[in-house]
């Protein structure tokens, strides 16, 4: 899109194919992808509610076992540097690897995956006209995956249209306002055309045990450094009317909800990002019409096009 930055994926290392595409989105929505061959990635990446699992507030997997994390939507993946709320995958190919071997999610190794795959009467000749060899191995798998993944592209919501100038494309007065308090109070983190920096940030959440066991220590878990304790990925607000709940565990339903945390409920911590302090009072300040304001403009990234997109759907 004319209004993204230089994707973050080097395209040159798997140019996306036709044969691939239809590939990888045949094993996006392939259940042999798990143990017992029930769960799909469209399992819980669902297109309607912009490839999330809607009304779940954590993943529900393989068995109906429960993960300790929302699944957060699948758009836009070109241009990020790192996946998941902690960040742990650096690399698009290797992403998918994560939840089949995932106890709660697919539960499956590779090499059974590989080997159903190559036992399945159509996907050696699928390989064939997508990567010239009916070979079906880790790197084939994953690099079709990502293929499909590559074209999720959600660029077309109402802002969109008003950002480009097309003909037609206004936003409305209370839309606008919501704009200008979106750039005031929001911009900092959610940043640019893609309405995430790509960071990873404590936006002053009350710690929730984890699957009643443990704390979720976000971002630490991968670095171990103390600064990142509690701090998850500063997720993109496309669509984020379709995506709730809301946050790395799912604990809000409502944008409204999510507004009250930022305006009354933000606790204050060491690594309490600086940016909901700048006040004095932790959190953000808004008035009813404010809220009213910046929900209207939030729904303005809804891309009802890609929600529709026949493209994305399965065979």
């Amino acid at each position: 899109p004319l209004n993204f930055p230089e994707p973050v994926y080097r395209l040159a290392d798997n140019q996306i194919t036709k044969d691939g595409f239809e590939l990888g989105r045949k094993l996006f929505y392939e259940p042999r992808l798990s143990r017992n061959n029930t769960v799909s990635c469209g399992s819980c990446h669902i297109q309607s509610s912009a490839f999330t699992q809607h009304g779940h507030d954590v993943s529900h997997g393989i068995d109906d076992r429960l993960g300790s994390r929302n699944s957060p939507p699948i758009m836009n993946l070109a241009w990020m540097p790192s996946f998941f709320w902690d960040g742990g995958v650096f690399d698009l190919d290797l992403q998918p690897i994560v939840p089949i071997t995932n106890h709660v999610e697919m539960d499956e190794t590779v090499e059974n995956v590989l080997t159903k795959l190559r036992q399945h009467p159509q996907y050696p000749a699928l390989f064939k006209k997508a990567f010239g060899t009916e070979e079906i191995n880790t790197a084939r798998t994953m690099k079709a995956l990502s293929q499909f993944m590559l074209t999720m592209v959600s660029a077309n919501s109402k802002y969109d249209k008003y950002s480009r100038k097309e003909t037609g494309a206004a936003l409305t007065e209370s839309e606008l306002r919501g704009l200008t308090l979106f750039k005031a109070n929001c911009s900092g983190c959610h940043t640019g055309e893609l309405f995430t920096d790509q960071s990873f940030r404590n936006n002053g959440l009350r710690m929730q045990l984890a699957n009643s066991k443990d704390f979720d220590l976000g971002r630490y878990q991968i670095t171990l450094n103390l600064d990142d304790y509690n701090k998850f990925r500063v997720p993109s607000l496309r669509n984020v009317e379709r995506t709730s709940p809301y946050m790395h565990d799912g604990r809000f339903q409502t944008l409204e909800q999510v507004l009250e945390h930022y305006i009354n409920d933000v606790q204050d911590t060491p690594q309490l990002d600086p940016l909901l302090k700048k006040t004095g009072k932790p959190g953000i300040a808004l008035t009813t019409t404010d809220k009213a304001d910046l929900l209207a403009f939030l729904r303005t990234l809804t891309d009802d096009e890609y929600i529709r997109d026949r493209r994305f759907q399965p065979d």
